[in-house]
Parts: C-alpha cells; structure tokens; sequence
C-alpha cells in the first residue's frame, strides 16, 4: 500500500483534485462560482430543485479513488436556506466492501445496511434567533429545511468511529465524495487530527497545542474569517459527529453545546486527544460508555463563582476518576477542576453489583443539559450508580442525605417478554432469570436476589457459557442490544447493538468463545449471526464472525458443547444443522420424511459424551408441539427415531383433554433437556416429565398450573427447572422427588397494591385478572383470588385481616384472609371502581367508580354496609385509577378530583358532605392550556397540606383548610406524575413518573432536592411508603421492593422543621422548579393559545434575581415576607377559598419582549360549545394511499345501496320539492335519492366524513364538502346532478367546512370554514374561483344568502351576526362585513342558526332557544322570544310560519305576522309587549337532535334529518311524521341475510336489532334492549318465514331470540357471563353456539332455552368467529352431519365435528398461528376463520402475524395448502360462494375483492373510516360492507 506519509497533517480536497478545472472532479446541473460576502473569498454554490440533478462529483470516474485515509472528515459549508441538501462519501473498509455514508436534511430517520448509513442532519439557526429558540423548545435542531438565518458550518465527521460503531467495520480510506444541491462549499479536508476552529494560532501556542499530541487549531486557508474582538462561535457553527452528548433524533447530525461558555476554562483544553485508554469492553461499547461518563461524572464550579442561569439545563464537559471514589460525592471531589484527567474507569457503569439503580439529581451544574430529559435518558443508559442530573441553579447549600436513600431490594416478577429463559449457575445453587428489563440472580439456599441492570427494554434471551462466569443477555426492540456480564462481579464488559428488531435466541459455547443469536432483519426475514467473544473477559473487542439471512423459521438455536463452530437450530417445520467455516455460516436441513409439518419447539444435545467422541455417536433430541421427539443421528443428519407423548386413557376429573382425530391426541412439547442419565420435557398439559433415555416409562412427573414453557437439568442432573407460561419458576428435586417454587408473578400489568403492616402481606390486583397476597419477607404467594372480573384496586384493613377490591364491572368485594371467604359484597357502582381506601382508624370504607360515584361504608361492621352513596362528584375516567381517594391521617377529610379533572374536593371523611372546593386550572395564568389534576395525597394532618399532582407536571401544597396554594413544584418528572405518598413524619416526598421512582425532601429546603431511581421498563401505576416507613414499593411491570435508607429524624442535624418551615424564609432556589405564592387571588383565566417560548431569566440583573429567588411561604395564619420589588410591604391580604398565584410585578426590558412575543403568539382555537357546529367523528384509521383501484367499467362489486344517514353532520340533507330530488350523506357518500322513483344515486369522490351540503336553485348542481385527511386542506366536491360527475373540486379551508349556501340566482357560492378556520369564502358559481374571502375573529355556525337581494348575506356564530355584502366593481368582486354582538336580553349566548323572512327581516337562533328578529337595514334587533328550552340548531321561514329544531326533540312551527312596521324603542322588544304576533302553530316531537331541515315554499311538507341518522318526512298539513331513511346512530357490530335473501338484520352497540326488507331496504321491525350493547347477530336457517327467527348475543352475557313473524322477543337465554362476542346456529338450526370474550363457547337449545355444554378449551381469549357447515361423512372421516369452527384471539383455531341429534361434538383439529410480540398502539388485528364454501375440507385463517395473509388449511393433508398475501392486517373478511371471491377489510379503509384461484384483486375505498366488518348473501349475488354506522350494500359483478 502507498504511504499516506503526504497527507499529514491535512489534505486540502479541492486543492488536491484542482477543482477549478473540472479535469479531476465533475460537475453536472447548475454549479457556479461567487464571492461570498460574510467569507469574503470564493465559494462554489449548488442549487437545483432536485439535490440529486445538481452536484459536485470528485474524483470525476468511479474507477479511481482519492485514496485519502485521514480518520477525519471536515466540510466548510453552509445549506441553502429553505431547501434541502444531499452529501455522500464513499468510503472503503477493510472488508473489501464500499460503504456509503450520507446526510442530508431530508432524512427523516437513521437507516442502515451493510452498505450503507443514512444520517439525518439538523440544521442550526442563527444565535438568539427566534429559530433557534424554537429549536430549544422543541430539544433538538430545526428538521427539514435550513432554517432563513442558517450559518456557515464546520462539519467534522469521525469516519473511523462512525464504521466501527455502526458497522463492526474497519475504515481504511475515502473513496469519493459528492455534494449535491442546495448549498454553497468553501472547501473540504481530510486529517488525523482533532482540530477545532474556535481556537487561533496564537491561543493555540499558548495553551501548548501540537499536531504531535493530536490535535491543533485550523489551517488558515480552511478558517473562517473572524473580526477582531469577535467569538468564532458567535458567527459559524461547529458539529462534531458523533457529538459529546446524547441529542433527539437519535443518530442524527446536529449542532453539539461547544461554545466556549459551555466548557471548563482550563489550560488543559478537551481539545487534547486522550490517551489510548485501557477499558475491558468491546469497541462497540465504548462510545456508549463514554456517552454515560459524560452524564454520570460530577460537574466542577469554583464554589464563589456566579452561577450561570439558563432558560434551560445543559450538560456539559465531565470527566471521571480512575477509581470508584467519586460515586461517595465528597464535597472535595464536587469542587475539584475540570482539567482532571479523562480516564474510563474499568468497571461497566451498567453493572450491578450493589443490586440497586440510583439515578442522583445534582443542581449546581449550571453548564449541564437536558435537565427535563433525565428519565428518558437513564432509562436508556441505566446505571446502578449515582447519575447527577441538574433541577436547580440556586447556591449550594446541602442535599438529600443519605445518598443514595433507596436500595432495590427484592423483586417479584418473573418473564415479561417471555417465560423460556431461565438458567442454572454450575453450581446450582443459584438460578438466573428475567423480570422484564432486569436480570435476577437468586440464591436458592438464602433468597437473596442480585441484579443486572442496564438493559432498556424487556429482556428476551439469556445464555451461559459452560462454567457460568459469563451470561449473555439480549433485548428486544427494534434497536436490540446485546450484553455480556461476568456474573460472579455482576459487571458488564461489552455491550453491542445487533441490527435486528427482535433477537430471540442466544446461546453460548462451552468455552465461551462463540455466541450465537437469532433474530429477525429490518424485512422480517430471520438473521442468525455468531459473534467472536473469546477475548471478552479480557477487555477485548466482539466481532462478528459469520452472519446468514434465511427464510427458514427458527424459533432457538443452540451451540454444540463439543464443537464451537457447530449448531443446531429447530423451527417451524425444519431442524437444521449449521457449521461455521472460513467466515461463512452454511446449513443443512435434518431429513424429516412424513414430519417436514410439524412444528418444532426445542433441541438438546446428549449430555455426558466426552468431547473427543465421534460424531457418528452423537444423538440430537427434538420437541414439536405435536408431542413427537425425535432422535437425530448428528452425522447422517436423518431420524433415529420417533416417539410421541400421547395423554393418559384416564382423564383427569378436573381438566379435560384437547383430543384430535386421523393424527391422534399428542401432547405439545415445548422444552426438553438432557442429561446423562434421563430426559426430562415440559409440556403444554402443564406437566414437567422425566423419562429414561429409551423412553420406555416416565418415572417422575410434575403438575403445574399452566403450560410448562420450560425445563432445564442443572449440571449434576439432581434438579431439574421448570417454568410456566403462567409465571411460575421452580424445580423439582429429582432425588428427593421434592418440588419447590422459587418465584410466582403476575402475567400482566400490577395495577394497584396495598401492604398489611401488622403481618406484612401484601396484596396486588393485576390486569391478568387475578388478585394475589405476598409475605413480603419470603416472597412467597399466599393466596390466589380469581373473579368473573378483573380486579381495579385493593385496600388492606389498618388493624384486621380484612382486605377490599374493586372490580371493573364496578363490585366491591370485602374478603377475609383468615379464614379466605369473602365477607360482603356491594354493587353500588356502574364503572370500574377506580379508588378504594379504609380510614386510618378503621372505621369506615370509601370506593369510587369511573362514572363518578363514591360510596361510603361501615368498616366497623362485617357486612360493610353502604351509609352513602353520592354521584357525580368525581372527574369520570379509570386514569386516576387505584389512587382516585386520599384520607387524612386523622381519619376527618376526604380528598378527590371531581366533579371535573380541573376540581380538587375536600370532603367530610364520615358524612361526605363538601368542605371545600379548589380549581387547579386557574393557576398559571401564562400557561397554554388548562391545568387538571392528576394525584391527591395528604400530608400528616398536623401539616394540613394536600399535595395535589396536575397535568403540567407540578405539585401543589394546598392548604385543607383555606385551599390556598402555599409552594408548587415544577418539572416533577419527564412525563407525568402517575403516583404520590408522604412520609409519616413528613420529611419526604415519594413520586413515581413514568419509568422512574423520585424521593424528594418535603420541606424543598436543600439545593439538592430529589433523588431519581429507575428499573421498571413501563410505566408505574402506584408507588408508597410501608406502613413501617423502612421500605418502599413500586408497581407496573413487575412488584419492586426498596429499603427506604433514610435516617432517623433524632441523628438529622441542621435541619429546620417541616412545620416551622412555613413561617420562615424560603431558599433561594431555581423559580423554574420551585414556585411559592404571595397569597394573592389570580385576576384572569387562562386561555388556550400555542405554548409560549420558555422563559429566559438569565438576562435578570443581580437584584432581580434575588427577589425571584426570595419569595417567602404563605400561609393562612402568617403575614408574607417577600421584598417590596414583588408585592410591596402593605399589600391586603383578601380572604380566599381558592388557589393564588405568585404575581410577578416587575421585569426586565427583555422579559417584556418576551411577553410580547407570547401575546402575538397565534392561540389554538377552542371548540364552541354548541352542538350545531360541526365536529367530526374521532377515527384512529388512517387512510390507505396506495389502493389498487380497478379501471372504469371494469370494477368487480357496484355499490347498489346505502343504508342510513349521517347524523353527525350538520345542513348534510339537502331537497328540491319541484324535482323530488332528495340528497344527504352517509359517510362519505353522498346519496341521490328520487322520492318519487325511490332510485339511488352514489356520488363518490371524498374520503373523509361530509360535514355539509347545498344545492342549487334549479336542482343541477348538488354541492358536498368533507375533511381533507392527514392534515391536509378539506374538499369541496361540485356534483353535476344528470350524469353524477363532478364538476369541480376546490381545496380552500384548513379545518372542516360547517356551512355552504348558493345564492338565489345560484351567481354566487358560499362556504366557511369551522372554528378552526374561521373565514367566509365567496365562490363564482360558474367557475368557482375565489372572488373574495373574509376572515372574522370567532367560529361561525351558518350562513346564508338573503331571497331577495343578491347582493346581501349574513352569517352567525360565536360573536355575533355578521351582516355581509357583495360589492361589485367590473370582474373585482369585494366582500365587507359588520359585526354586531347579540342583545343583552338573550344573556351569554352564542347565535347558532339564521333565515331571512322577506327582504328586511332576519331570523336567528341561540344556544339558549331564543329567537331574535333583526331589521337587515339598520341592523339592530327588534324583538326576541323564548322558543325552546335547549339549543336551536335549525331555521327555516316562508311566509309567515317559521320552522325551528333544537337538541331538545322538539320541531316546532311558528306563525308569525309581518315584521315590516316593527322599530326599536330604544331596547328590544319582547313577544309580551305586544305589538306583532308570534303564535306556535305546531309541534311534532322526533326521535333526536334536529341537524337538517329542507321545507317547500308554503312549508306544508318538508324533510327533517336528526343526529339519531333518521331522515323524516313531515307534513303539518295533517302534522304527520313518516320515516324516509333510517340508520344506527351507534356502531354497527354485524349485518347479516336471512337465507332467502329477502330479510337482513343489523345489531349495533346502541343494543338495538333491525330487521331489513330486501331488495326495497326499508326497516320493518326493531328491537331494543336499552342499556346493553349487541355485539351480535345471526339468522335461524329456516327458510319459512313463520318460522325464521333472529338470534342476538349482548354485552351483559344473555342471547335473545326474536320471531320475525310475530315481531316479539320469544326466548331470553344467558349461557355467559361476559360479553358475547359471536354468535350462529348450527347447520339444521338445533342447537345456537354462543362465545363470549371469556373465551368459553355455550352450545343452548333454541327450543328450551337450556345449554347443553359449555367448551373452555379457548377459555382466555376472546373467541372472535363460529362457523357452522353441512359435511359429508367421508370428508371428515367421522360420524358426523356438520361441521364447526372457532376462532379466538390469540390466533387459535378449533374445527369440531358435530351431531346434535345425538349429542356428539368432537375436536377435529386444532390450530395454533405463531406471531411475533405484537408492538402497536392499538389492539392487534382480530384473528378470523371460516370455512371455504367451495371446499368445507378448507379452513381460511387470517390474523396478527408473522406476515400479513390469508392462509388456506386443509383439514385432510393437516397442512396450509396455499397463501395470498395482503397489504394491509385484516379486520374483517368474508368468503363467496360465488366465483371463489374473498372480501377482506383493513383498518387503512380498503374493501379488498380476491379471487382465491388467480390472486387477482382489487381495491376500493368506499368508508370514511376502518371498514369493520363485511359479510356475502348465501347466494354471493350481494356484499355488506360496514364502517362504524355507514352500511354499504354491494351487488357483486365478478373478477
């Protein structure tokens, strides 16, 4: 290889390749030269609209290379503002392989491949501009396009680093380099030193700077100018990747804290290149340890020097000692300097030794950075050590003592991600396990736990080398991560990422030199890597030593103990042998013969062969789910042998047997392990069994609760560990035939807990729905409580063995341990019970529910009976859940949040009677929006505080008695405050956000305040004190147990009382964390606006700071003490019952600018509070962009009908009498109707929710106008009436469209825009371009044109009535308008409908039901009456009679004389001062809130559309009411035919079952069960019509059955005791098999009403599907005459065989679809089943997978025959019989039509939301598509 000897110390790119000539380099696009300004020197700029067309390009052929081997990269640019740019470099790694890295300003995200690295680069603003303050804001630099104020930027990249870490790759040189546009290049090197361009020359010189020691100042010729006097950082930008710190996105490129400020002022400058370090880790953890120093080591300030105030914290330069002794944080170490010496101590900061996570929160780091962001940066980097994160600025006084005060002490858990993994040290003395981000370590002989903590996420794998000095641990995720520990010191000692988004399986070799991983790539395709870790304990590198990509399914991989270069791997239908050679990874499968089905689950080699056997001698044992084990012959790679684990013939009494026919009823074996002298297998019957090594009898056995998921023989083969899919870990002891369990855990989340002090139980209820008691001391479980329903919280009695819970279906159930009955049991409550509580004394119970009930009990008494109950006093909601209520220590006061989340109230703890009041929301005046609160929590009574946790993430201390505010906190946690609690003697403040533990000192006297302590991967739902105050609990994933280590209050000295604290001054602490009130009330509300920019106080004079920092407590009894500058020494003191706020009278100039800047600040819209204005329906779907959709003409479906009518939209049901055209909408379709052909019409084009429609005067122009989706700008559609097309489309508003009006001469089109968009649009009817538009200050409700004067027009809303006119100058049309505010009379309204009455009256209505009357010329009111009691929504006048609609039913018709003569005599006039005339003529009462009215010219008949989705046709001639168009209001659950097509039925969450007449679609009958909810519906297969009935299944468990022809309910059955979630009668119609969300399935007789068995075997999983078949005998080869089938949700499928005439019903098969952890949001996709009508002997399957298909199973050959592929999770689908057509919904509102033989589909998107359910007619003639209430029937035309 040529020297590089010439490139040092730099190499000048563009002078090297003379890029002036174009000979060496390329240019291409517009690439030109000029003289930059700022620089003062020539620059190349490269602009184009597409970076890729416009580029510089050197060297110019890809055949050669720059050969340059610099390990730095500098760039001098600066990117064009407003546009995007694109750089690439071309590097060459020792691999031989070239490797791309890029950045560029229009990556959104970091991507890598072995080939390449993509960087998102995050362009800086200028300094104190307003894009820089919104990029602090925001916690990272400005996304997308450079910011206008963008700066001259030295990039340096680290290439060596960036390859290592992100590659495992070896860099070796440059290759090429392009820059492509938008920017302008000064120039660009290459060098192996560390330059900084801050630094001059001469600064260099003096602070001793030298190539020779790696780093220097930057050439001149690469410099930018800087003026004399000036900071280089001041003007340019300087971005160091990888950066020093931590920054959001992470692995982006953006600008680093580098100002010189921002470091320590040593002679001894960080620029120095460190000493090569000697650190025990991989290269790939270094840098990540380093990323820890940097946050972990203490901050250094001289202890006199003045501290510099942020607007936010930072972090700066740390350095860390060579030894542990600073973890002590000795006052000396605190203020030694900055230039210590940067060495990496050996020890890995993720390690665990002490068994605890301690995370410190030092304030006197003034320079340091994301202060708000410490959670979330700790969870990522755990450390077991203290970790020093900044809250306040204040001077240093003392801190939190002692340090740390917590110790994780035990924990009671066990899985997580799952239950496979658990490992026995050599020893085996000790077992090592999981507890989802944590690895446990318990001595069996002791139980003492040990912990490994560093992990972020759930731990999915574990492995052991051979003699268990190194555990490997993987973790999944989408950036999984993978450690090595040595066990016996408890460190890590390396730490790699592996790019997988889940890793699975890890297995080391016995020596420790190999490790091998399973996971699954960026596609899904399964990755096997194997790693080198041979030098690891040493402090060497990991490297990887082979890499494979397949399609094969492995499910685990282990590592032949006698060959480390050998594997074994088993899956889904293959075994494997895998053998690394020369760097390559090579397989071969495992002949399976007959077996190549099955599904494999485990693999074990024998045991007890020394290593020089032979491989001819080597035996392979294999699991499958199946029950089979197979004997491999290692050498021959084919089967030995085959044995099956077949049930016992003698059942047991209480478990039934899942028995199959044709392959026979085995046993699934999920683990098996091998030692010398047996086997042992964990099965899925729950069975742990040992078996000689013939098979030939088991001769021990094990039962457990659940399915075994896993066994293991230790090495001495005297035990043998066993753990279940239910939590269970324990071993039996093969020679004592003894079993003990070493750890029970829930297997869901820990929602709630309470400890018994006196004998130290305590009590957790979990989302798995069990309710369990623990001894805390030996961690065993004691008890085991399961219920129908799942339990919310738990409360212990304070001196008996008594405890409560609350259930979800609201229960309240008291239990006694002692003797394990339950006592009592109320049902007061209809929601969850979200607080349960005793009062300290004993005496008496408190529950609450989610619908805001709270109950009052006689604790004193057995039965507990209820002395009140109250409703509606509590915020509704399960968020505050388990600790809703809070009871004073002294058993008199009562604290919760309600009636709403804004109100805290205070309650007499033994009558429930209101003592006080306190809104939180009115606190912060600047805040930009409402504050609610959260948490309640007394303090000791004697304080009289109550401390209150709110939505912005403070804690207010108010007073019980006064609810005056005495301190606040701000900046609690990183995410919101889940949990609170108090110590007895009122020292400390415990709180719990999101995945961290916070111990605070009550009093917030010290400058250290808070002490952070992470471990729980989610989110905690409850933390507190034990009773005894020596420890602590947290719960959420797992059950935590602290030793609370604070010191007695006798040996604390120097420290002020808690309750004197209140009368004396306060520290001068940091104002942004720590608030104190002045005792004055607020004067203004807050109002909604966009958050203000954060405030800067460092710009406050030394005065100013002081007062802030010297504001005193106030309290009820003492008189403020704060300085005149704040509130003045005489201020009053009002009395107040309420909140107070801190009133900041005097700031500096700039803070003044602030304000300002804050009040031009554009404030978020509030919604009005009417129900007139339009507000579409939340729908979490998103809209599917690339649909299939199929050519013109060619479609396979046609949409024939639409059943219903939106009734959420508002004037979206429009009528012209002359015509009989009748159009409205449903969904996003809008229907034309003909009244007198009864034809329909469907005009398609939108594909969100139409709010509104409008018609011309002539009826040829039908106008509709829906939201744009995603952000984007709503649709306005213009419809041609004759041929259905549309005319024109117009795209002009920001939020929904709430009205459109044409004018009389249909000249003019008007639209305007909802409360978000508040503008009037004027519109040319005939082009409909924009002519004039008009922008008014509040939401506007309606709007119309005047009948008579074209040129006038007038719109209503939340201000007022705009009375509006058109004026005309040639083509330029202006639009002006005159606000005038509603009458006085009519109170605070908001004006909500208008019609004009002739050509000077205009009627309006209000919110209130009154009815104004206006003179248009002199716009004043002349009269108002009261018309209704609620809202009026609707105005229509002809004539003289006026129509009004409101929310209260009512539709009313007034008779009211001509208003021309009527004046204004100085105020309005009421109806009662005479004079006009204003008469109700009629009323007819509807069915729901009146949305939309359209009435002839004489208003005798009209049609009326109300929100129930009804369209009425009303005729006041005879005041009759005739039902048009009727829909379901709620969600529509099912839809189904009848079997002679002539009836179809509808079942909706509003508990209501319509029966349909086909094909004329008109309701002919329906039945309503109030207060429950159908979840579904089926037809009796009957064809008679006396005979035909309808069957429903309702949320509360019971089935009803309706005859058709008698329209009555003839049979109500209850088989479940949960909601029925699917619902069909068998093929004949004898029996109706119900399931429920349960998972049990009821088979009753439609005849007695009786049922006749229950089958449990999905029991745990909600059954989703049942499908019942005719079949042929031979088809099934049973005695049979149907078949069945059942779906359930966690993708299993049963098929029965069936006859009922003999009461025979057996299992026929039994399906299981394996999935990856489901990581969405939401809940995963439904798991659907059915049978394929063209061949029963085909079950179709679709649901949450490994891919997203339909998977077609035969149950002959037992095997899936065929697949199709999908684009989008289904959720819903539907099989014809008809030209084998499939239907499947998505959530992404794509109706998909497949033909099953070809593949060939297509797509429509017919929905304006998630399609949810779609179902052929027996004859495959029709379709049924439905989205929430939209129902769309379909006629099918065939692909």
């Amino acid at each position: 290889m040529a020297s590089t000897g010439w490139q040092h110390p730099y190499v000048n790119i563009f002078k090297h390749v003379k890029v002036e000539d174009w000979k060496m380099s390329a240019k291409e696009g517009d690439v030109s030269s000029h003289t930059d300004k700022s620089l003062k020197c020539s620059v190349f700029r490269i602009r184009g609209p597409v970076p890729a067309s416009s580029f510089i390009l050197v060297p110019r052929s890809s055949r050669r290379s720059l050969g340059l081997a610099g390990r730095y990269f500098y760039l001098l640019f600066r990117p064009a503002p407003g546009r995007s740019f694109v750089v690439h470099l071309d590097v060459s790694v020792k691999e031989g392989q070239v490797v791309r890295i890029s950045f560029s300003n229009m990556f959104k995200e970091f991507k890598s491949t072995a080939t390449s690295l993509q960087f998102p680069f995050l362009c800086g603003a200028a300094k104190d501009s307003v894009y820089e303050s919104t990029a602090k804001s925001a916690r990272h630099g400005l996304v997308g396009p450079a910011p206008p104020s963008v700066r001259w930027t030295c990039l340096m990249l680290d290439l060596q680093h960036t390859l290592s870490f992100y590659l495992n790759s070896c860099y070796t040189q440059v290759k090429s380099i392009k820059l492509c546009a938008n920017m302008a290049v000064k120039n660009m090197f290459t060098s192996d030193l560390l330059l900084d361009p801050g630094i001059s020359f001469s600064e260099a010189k003096a602070r001793g700077l030298a190539c020779s020691r790696g780093t220097g100042p930057m050439p001149r010729d690469m410099s930018y100018p800087v003026p004399k006097g000036g900071s280089w950082h001041d003007l340019y930008d300087y971005i160091r990747f990888p950066s020093e710190g931590t920054k959001l996105p992470f692995d982006s490129i953006q600008k680093g804290n580098l100002e010189p400020e921002a470091k320590c002022s040593s002679d001894q400058s960080s620029h120095i290149r460190e000493a090569s370090r000697c650190v025990n880790l991989s290269k790939p953890f270094q840098d990540p340890v380093s990323l820890i120093q940097q946050i972990t080591a203490p901050q250094t300030r001289l202890r006199n020097q003045t501290p510099a105030v942020t607007d936010r914290p930072e972090l700066g330069v740390v350095s860390t000692q060579q030894n542990d002794a600073w973890l002590l944080h000795s006052d000396d170490q605190q203020d030694s300097t900055c230039s210590s010496s940067q060495k990496v101590t050996s020890r890995c900061l993720g390690a665990a030794a002490d068994g605890g996570v301690h995370v410190h929160v030092h304030p006197e780091d003034g320079s340091s950075q994301h202060g708000d962001e410490s959670e979330e940066q700790f969870v990522c980097t755990a450390a077991p050590h203290p970790v020093h994160l900044p809250l306040s600025k204040g001077p240093r006084q003392e801190k939190l003592l002692p340090d740390p005060i917590l110790r994780l002490n035990r924990i009671i858990g066990f899985g997580g991600a799952t239950t496979k993994c658990a490992l026995w040290s050599r020893s085996g003395d000790a077992v090592v396990y999981p507890c989802h981000a944590i690895i446990v370590s318990l001595q069996i002989s002791s139980n003492q736990q040990r912990f490994f903590i560093g992990h972020t996420d759930k731990v999915s794998a574990l492995t052991f080398n051979g003699n268990t000095t190194l555990l490997a641990s993987a973790q999944t995720g989408k950036h999984s991560v993978v450690r090595v520990w040595d066990y016996h010191k408890g460190n890590c000692v390396a730490m790699f990422r592996v790019h997988a988004h889940s890793l699975s399986s890890l297995s080391f070799s016995s020596g420790g030199g190999i490790l091998c991983g399973v996971g699954k790539d960026s596609h899904s395709k399964t990755m096997v890597v194997v790693w080198n870790t041979s030098n690891v304990s040493k402090g060497g590198e990991v490297t990887i030593l082979a890499k494979a990509h397949t399609d094969v399914d492995i499910l685990t991989m282990k590592v032949a103990a006698f060959d480390d270069t050998r594997m074994v791997s088993c899956g889904r239908d293959n075994i494997r042998l895998w053998r690394v050679r020369k760097g390559t990874l090579r397989s071969c499968p495992v002949n399976l013969g007959d077996y190549h089905s099955l599904d494999f689950t485990d693999v074990a080699f024998e045991e007890g062969n020394s290593s020089n056997q032979h491989l001819d001698e080597r035996t392979l044992y294999a699991s499958s789910r199946s029950g089979f084990i197979f004997e491999i012959d290692y050498s021959r790679v084919a089967i030995r042998n085959v044995r099956r684990l077949l049930p016992a013939q003698q059942q047991h009494a209480h478990r039934r047997e899942k028995t199959t026919f044709n392959t026979g009823p085995g046993i699934a074996i999920n683990s098996i392990s091998v030692s010398s002298s047996f086997c042992c297998t964990g099965s899925e019957d729950g069975f742990l069994r040992l078996w000689p090594l013939d098979f030939s009898s088991i001769f021990l056995e094990a039962e457990h609760e659940g399915p075994v998921s896993l066994a293991s023989v230790s090495s001495d083969g005297l035990r043998v560990l066993a753990a279940t899919s239910t939590g269970t870990l324990g071993f039996l002891d093969v020679s004592s035939r003894g079993y003990d369990t070493l750890m029970r855990s829930h297997t869901d989340t820990v929602l709630g807990f309470s400890v018994d002090g006196v004998h130290r139980h305590l009590t957790t209820a979990s989302a798995d729905g069990t309710l369990r008691i623990w001894n805390m001391d030996s961690l065993h479980q004691l008890y085991d409580f399961v219920a129908e329903d799942s339990p919310c919280s738990v409360a212990f009695h304070p001196s008996e063995q008594l405890f409560s819970c609350g259930f979800s279906s609201g229960v309240v159930r008291v239990f006694d341990i002692s003797s394990a009955k339950v006592l009592a049991e109320h049902r007061q409550h209809r929601g969850d019970v979200v607080g349960l509580a005793f009062s300290p004394d004993g005496e008496f119970m408190y529950s609450a529910d989610s619908q805001g009930s709270l109950a009052l009990y006689n604790a004193s008494e057995d039965d507990h009976d209820v002395i009140r109950v109250v409703c509606n006093v509590l915020a509704r909601g399960t968020e505050r859940a388990p600790d809703a209520l809070a009871v004073s220590s002294d058993s008199r006061c009562l604290a919760f949040i309600g009636p709403s989340e804004f109100i805290v109230t205070i309650a007499d703890a033994q009558s429930l009677d209101e003592l006080l009041r306190v809104d939180v929301s009115i606190l912060d005046v600047q805040s930009p929006r409402l504050d609610s609160a959260l948490r309640v929590c007394f303090s000791p009574a004697s304080t009289e505080h109550l401390l209150v946790a709110t939505s912005a993430n403070k804690i207010l201390w108010v007073s019980t008695k006064t609810g005056r505010l005495l301190r606040e906190v701000c900046d609690v946690h990183r995410h919101q405050c889940s949990s609170l609690a108090v110590s007895e003697d009122c020292r400390f403040l415990l709180t719990a956000g999101h995945h961290a533990v916070k111990v605070w000192d009550y009093s917030m006297e010290l400058n250290t305040s808070s002490q952070m302590f992470i471990g729980h991967s989610q989110p905690i739902r409850q933390v507190s004190f034990t009773p005894d105050q020596l420890g602590v609990v947290s719960v959420g994933d797992a059950i935590f147990l602290w030793d609370f280590l604070a010191l007695p209050v006798d040996s604390v000295t120097d420290r002020r009382s808690p309750l004197r604290s209140r009368y004396i001054s306060a520290p001068k602490s940091d104002v942004s964390g720590v608030q104190w009130s002045n005792g004055m009330p607020r004067q203004t509300a807050p109002l909604p606006s966009s958050p203000p920019p954060p405030l800067d106080i460092s710009t406050l004079d030394p005065v100013e700071q002081e007062a802030l920092g010297s504001l005193s407590i106030c309290d009820d009894t003492s008189v403020p003490t704060a300085s005149a500058a704040v509130t003045g020494p005489s201020d009053p003191r009002p009395a107040a019952s309420f909140l107070q706020v801190t009133e900041m009278l005097d700031t500096s100039p700039v803070n003044r600018g602030r304000m300002n800047a804050v009040e031009l600040t554009e404030k978020k819209a509030a919604r009005p509070d009417c129900y007139s204005h339009f507000i579409p329906r939340f729908k979490a779907s998103r809209l599917q962009q690339a649909a299939w959709a199929a050519r013109p003409g060619g479609e396979g479906i046609e949409l024939k009908a639409v059943i219903g009518y939106n009734g959420n939209g508002r004037g979206n049901m429009v009528w012209s009498p002359d015509q009989g055209l009748l159009a409205y909408s449903c969904g996003c379709v809008v229907v034309l109707e003909y009244l007198h052909t009864g034809s329909q019409r469907h005009l398609q084009g939108h594909s969100e929710e139409i709010s509104c429609l409008a018609v011309t005067h002539d009826a040829k122009m039908v106008a509709s106008a829906a939201g744009g989706g995603n952000g984007s700008r709503s649709l306005i559609c213009i419809w041609d009436v004759q041929n259905g097309t549309c005319r024109n489309t117009i795209s002009h508003h920001v939020g929904a469209v709430q009205s459109l009006s044409f004018s009389r001469d249909d000249r003019f089109f008007l639209s305007a825009g909802d409360f978000s968009d508040p503008e009037v649009a004027l519109w040319s009817s005939r082009t409909f371009k924009l002519l004039s538009s008009l922008r008014v200050s509040g939401p506007i409700h309606a709007a119309a044109f005047s009948p008579s004067a074209a040129s006038q027009l007038a719109c209503v809303g939340s201000l007022g009535v705009y009375f509006c006119l058109i004026h005309t100058h040639g083509l330029d049309v202006d639009l002006k308008a005159q606000e005038v505010k509603a009458p006085v009379e009519v109170g605070d309204v908001e004006l909500t409908a208008l019609c004009y009455h002739m050509d000077s009256v205009l009627f309006t209505a209000t919110s209130g039901g009154q009815v104004c009357v206006w003179d248009v010329n002199t716009q004043r009111c002349l009269m108002t009456w009261s018309a209704d009691e609620g809202e009026i929504g609707v105005l229509q006048c002809r004539g003289n009679r006026l129509l009004t609609g409101s929310n209260t039913r009512w539709l009313r018709l007034w008779e009211v004389d001509a208003l021309e003569g009527v004046t204004p005599r100085g105020k309005n006039r009421n109806v009662e001062d005479g004079g006009t005339t204003v008469v109700l003529g009629q009323e007819i009462m509807l069915d729901g809130t009146t949305v939309s009215a359209a009435f002839d010219n004489t208003m005798d008949m009209g049609v009326v559309g109300t929100a129930a989705g009804t369209l009425w046709y009303i005729n006041w001639s005879d005041n009759s009411s005739i039902r048009l168009v009727s829909g379901h209001k709620a969600k529509v659950n099912g839809v189904v035919f009848s079997a002679d097509e002539r009836h179809f039925a509808t079942c909706s969450e509003d508990g209501s079952v319509r029966v349909w007449s086909a094909p004329s679609n008109e309701l002919e009958v329906q039945f309503q069960v109030l207060s429950q909810a159908c979840g579904c519906v089926c037809w009796s297969p009957s064809s008679n019509q006396e005979r035909a009935c309808v069957a429903a299944g309702y949320s509360d468990g019971t089935l009803r059955i309706f005859r058709l022809s008698s329209s009555e309910m003839e049979m109500k059955l209850q088989p479940h005791q949960a909601a029925v979630t699917a619902l069909q009668f068998s093929a004949a119609g004898h029996v109706i098999l119900s399931a429920g969300s349960s998972g049990l399935v009821a088979v009753s007789s439609p005849v007695t009403g009786a049922t006749m068995r229950v089958i449990k075997d999905h029991r745990g999983a909600a059954v989703t599907s049942i499908q019942c078949v005719n079949s042929q005998r031979e088809n099934v080869g049973l005695e049979c005459n149907e078949t069945w089938l059942a779906a359930s949700a966690d993708r299993r499928v049963s098929v029965w065989a069936a006859d009922w005439s003999k009461d025979k019903c057996d299992l026929m098969d039994w399906l299981t679809f394996p999935a990856p952890p489901y990581s969405g949001d939401d809940s995963p996709p439904p798991s659907l089943a059915a049978f394929c009508p063209a061949d029963p002997s085909l079950v179709v399957y679709t649901g949450y997978g490994v891919e997203k298909e339909l998977s077609f199973y035969s149950l002959t050959k037992k095997q899936i025959v065929k697949k199709i592929a999908l684009s989008d999770w289904a959720t819903c689908f539907s099989l014809s019989c008809k030209s084998q057509l499939i239907a499947v919904g998505s959530k992404e509102r794509v109706l998909k039509l497949i033909k099953s033989t070809s593949g060939r589909f297509q797509d429509f998107l017919p929905h304006s939301d998630s399609v949810q359910t779609c179902h052929f007619s027996p004859s495959g003639a029709l379709l049924f598509t439905v989205s929430f209430n939209e129902i769309l029937l379909w006629e099918v035309q065939g692909l």
